[in-house]
């Protein structure tokens, strides 16, 4: 039996990844996250073989679930983000397999299955070796920053850049309102940064917040509340 938790944003999408794979009696749905937080939540909790992980989450990107999960279990990314680079990103932050929304069944149950056993499974028109190399020699100076930050500050920096305020952020990370305000500082000073807007582009730079959607309308609001 492969235990399998689904992190993706969207209600329905679990759901109804949950019924297709309760239909084969090899797979058993252990939990379900709405967001990365939730997602690494789960992992640390159920210990699944398998965590199937959207890119685009709120709270914490499935790229920095997959970071901080990839040693405890297997991740395989089921996402609409077909470019070659999120491919790479994924590798590189510890998933084994790739899978686009638009797949069959089959191609799921197949990566899912592939992972479970530590196969590599990508369902692009992309090589592994051409992901490797991709993997070792690309390398984003935009995301480079981001390595000086802990793990707590860069949960501070997604959830500033979608909006919350120090008390929000507090309250999800249950931590005190001034706690979260030491990491902001903390992380502005480790990048370089002045203002709102300038941790928000990071933000949307950095892939942690979509360039469309609620999410992104969000992170413009608070730059455009900040510039008046």
């Amino acid at each position: 039996m492969i235990r399998i938790v689904i992190a993706d944003d969207q209600t329905i999408v679990r759901q109804g990844l949950r019924a297709l794979l309760e239909t084969t009696p090899d797979f058993c749905v252990v939990g379900e996250a709405g967001d990365g937080l939730e997602a690494v939540a789960l992992v640390e909790r159920f210990e699944p073989d398998v965590l199937m992980i959207e890119l685009a989450l709120p709270g914490l990107s499935g790229l920095e679930a997959a970071r901080r999960v990839s040693a405890q279990t297997r991740v395989v990314v089921l996402s609409a983000h077909l470019a070659e680079f999120n491919v790479v990103d994924a590798v590189k932050n510890g998933a084994i397999a790739y899978v686009p929304k638009n797949s069959s069944a089959e191609q799921l149950f197949l990566a899912l299955r592939g992972a479970a056993g530590g196969t590599r499974h990508l369902g692009l028109p992309l090589s592994d070796d051409v992901v490797d190399e991709h993997a070792r020699t690309v390398t984003d100076p935009a995301r480079e920053p981001l390595s000086a930050l802990t793990n707590r500050e860069r949960e501070v920096l997604q959830l500033v850049a979608e909006g919350y305020t120090s008390c929000q952020v507090g309250r999800r990370l249950s931590i005190s309102r001034r706690t979260a305000e030491a990491h902001r500082a903390n992380m502005m000073r480790k990048l370089g940064l002045r203002s709102l807007s300038d941790l928000i582009r990071v933000a949307l730079v950095c892939g942690l917040v979509p360039t469309s959607g609620p999410r992104f309308e969000s992170a413009r609001t608070a730059q455009l509340e900040e510039a008046y």
